[in-house]
């Protein structure tokens, strides 16, 4: 029997894992035929790669081997097939833009600003709650760049494979129907809020936990939160259904208002990545990331509240 790389996960599942039971239940494989496939990868290497007992599986000498050696060889792979899928998906020269990103105004700004910056290259988007889905396009070479928010300091999807740069940082406001009674307040305690209904639109990051945990800290429990799509949340705050958290950027809309929370206790940073050996880093990484910046500072000027609130709060806004 020749060696394979399914071999290769076999031994580290179960030294991963200490266990063929668990092993096999990871792998999907009935344990019998795990324990078959073993004995005939230990015959093919010429010795035992595990002492096994009660108390699960240990590698022998042979398999400490076999495992290093494993560690540097599998992830090797996986790389070389995602190279080859981003290279299968990607063009020699960059002759067009596909941008992807999660729903917001920037990337509007953004395809704005590239198709007239680049009139004949096609501009393409692609929209997702995940930002995770929308780095793992980048990453196989099927989005040339990524426009996403990330919760207060919280890292970026797949940050060890992605150029990452920071367009800006906003507090994030609430957004209140225009009859409020607290709609005249030019800030607002959170706790000020705190038996009212909340909706915001969902993602797959830690914001709603972080939301949770400053409600607590103000000393209450959220009577419940909506999520849903940007349109339903403007459509909620103004028949007066619930209280919208959004960016400081958002748009001014008839019927509500926004406004800062006292301390800032809830941001929200916005990112422009892409994948540094791909042809559209080398092409226009410079000027798709100074692009979103213009475009965030326009969100910004439309938005009068936030322009002021930030020349007291110069920790948010713009990162150079």
């Amino acid at each position: 029997m020749e060696l394979e790389l399914r071999h290769l996960r076999t031994v580290r599942a179960i030294a991963d894992t200490g266990s063929l039971t668990k092993a096999a239940a990871a792998l999907g494989l009935a344990q019998p035929a795990l324990s078959a496939q073993l004995r005939r990868i230990e015959k093919a290497l010429g010795g035992a790669l595990f002492e096994r007992d009660h108390t699960g599986a240990r590698a022998t000498p042979l398999g400490e081997l076999v495992l290093e050696r494993a560690r540097v060889v599998l992830p090797a792979v996986s790389e070389l097939q995602a190279e080859a899928v981003r290279f299968a998906n990607a063009t020699g020269s960059l002759d067009r833009f596909r941008l992807g990103g999660t729903h917001g105004p920037l990337l509007g700004g953004l395809v704005d600003r590239m198709a007239a910056a680049h009139p004949a290259a096609p501009v393409s988007t692609y929209t997702s709650w995940s930002v995770a889905e929308i780095a793992s396009l980048v990453i196989d070479g099927r989005l040339d760049f990524a426009l996403i928010g990330t919760c207060g300091e919280s890292p970026p999807p797949l940050a060890d494979r992605l150029v990452w740069e920071v367009v800006g940082v906003d507090p994030v406001f609430v957004m209140l129907p225009d009859s409020h009674a607290l709609a005249g307040e030019k800030e607002l305690e959170l706790a000020a809020l705190a038996d009212e209904c909340w909706a915001d639109v969902p993602g797959d990051g830690c914001f709603a936990d972080c939301f949770a945990t400053a409600c607590a800290r103000a000393g209450f429990t959220p009577v419940s939160v909506y999520e849903t799509d940007t349109a339903s949340v403007v459509h909620l705050v103004q028949v007066g259904r619930a209280i919208g958290l959004c960016r400081a950027t958002f748009p001014p809309a008839p019927g509500l208002v926004t406004r800062p929370l006292v301390g800032s206790p809830l941001s929200w940073r916005h990112l422009v990545g892409w994948h540094p050996r791909s042809p559209a880093a080398d092409a226009a990484a410079a000027s798709v990331a100074g692009a979103t910046r213009a475009a965030y500072a326009e969100a910004v000027a439309r938005s009068p509240n936030y322009a002021e609130w930030l020349t007291a709060h110069p920790r948010f806004g713009t990162v150079a």
